[in-house]
């Protein structure tokens, strides 16, 4: 297979650490320069929501690429 075996188990990892890292960062430092139609900040809900989803599936991941 191309790619490897653990293709989709490689692609939700990146995808889930992605969601996290990126939420996590746009919480911790909101963009210092704003275009027109940007935020001050990012939405405190919305940004939790996003890493607590990239989390599962960052764990879902993780258990399918160590267990096989």
């Amino acid at each position: 297979m191309f790619l490897g075996e653990d293709l989709l188990g490689w692609l939700l990892l990146a995808l889930g650490a992605s969601m996290m890292v990126g939420n996590g960062l746009a919480l911790v430092r909101p963009p210092e320069k704003l275009d027109e139609g940007d935020l001050e900040k990012a939405p405190l809900w919305r940004s939790v929501l996003y890493i607590s989803l990239g989390l599962v599936a960052t764990v879902a991941a993780l258990g399918t690429l160590l267990g096989s």
